[in-house]
Order: structure tokens, then sequence, then C-alpha cells
């Protein structure tokens, strides 16, 4: 078989690009850390109300202007379903579902994470300004999903 030489010249680029597009994207997983988050921490869906830091939800001031908040996603439901949080602070949420798949977006802020039973949702936001932020599950978990909603008060 004869390939004529623009034939070699498309195939060599497209292979070469395949091929830095690889090496880019392995660089920036394995050296930078930008790769994506691999569900590290699990636990037994059937058991969350049993299993620390599950077993107390709610918040807990872990430093100066530093909380931790733990967080139970469930059937049309967030507990702790009220959070109130000063105004400069970071905030930690650790997060789980006891049921099926949920969202956790807060309005007005860039979090928005998928909460899977079984596994364990870690993220860091800090809150600057007050004002009220709406938590709402953006994973359609059933017939009373337009219902599950809390929110954030930051005095």
């Amino acid at each position: 078989m004869k390939m004529h030489r623009d034939e070699k010249v498309w195939l060599t680029l497209s292979f070469g690009l395949i091929i830095g597009f690889m090496l880019i994207t392995g660089y920036q997983t394995f050296v930078m850390g930008m790769g994506p988050p691999s569900h590290n921490e699990t636990i037994d869906p059937q058991k969350v109300n049993e299993t620390a830091p599950f077993d107390n939800p709610g918040i807990r001031k872990i430093g100066d202007n530093e909380y931790e908040v733990v967080m139970i996603l469930e059937i049309f439901s967030f507990t702790p379903s009220e959070l109130e949080i000063p105004a400069g602070s970071t905030v930690h949420f650790i997060l789980t579902s006891k049921d099926v798949t949920h969202g956790f977006q807060v309005a007005g802020t860039n979090i928005n994470a998928m909460v899977m039973p079984g596994h364990i949702q870690k993220i860091t936001q800090t809150f600057d300004k007050p004002g009220e932020f709406l938590v709402i599950c953006n994973e359609y978990c059933g017939a009373g999903h337009h219902v599950m909603s809390t929110n954030i008060t930051i005095n």
C-alpha cells in the first residue's frame, strides 16, 4: 500500500497532537496534582449515623475564623438544616449521603458537588461577605427533590 506524502504528514501531525495532549494531561495530573478527586474516603451508607464525624452533624469551630460543617444529605433534607457562620470564616464542609445521590450547590459561590452514598465529599470555602446563601440539591433525588434546600447565614 502506497501512501501519498500529504497523508503521511496528516497522520504524523495527528499522532503527534494525540501524544502531546496525553503528555500534557499526564504532567498536569501527576506533577501538578490537578487530577479529579478519587473518592479516597468511603463510608458504609447503612451506618452513617454511627460513624464519626457523621454521628454528630453540625458546626464546630476548629480555629480562628475556621469552621467545620459535618452534613448528612438524605431524602429531601439537609442535616443540620440551618447554618450560621461569621463573615470572613473559612468553612470546611464534610458531606455524605445516606440514601441516593444528591447535589450540594451553594448559590452565589463556586460550590457545586455531587454527594454519593458510600463516599465522603470535602469542600472548603471562605465566606468574606455577610449574607444569606441558598443551598440546593441539584441532582434529582426523588419526588420531593424540588423542596430539598436550606440556607447558610453569614453574619
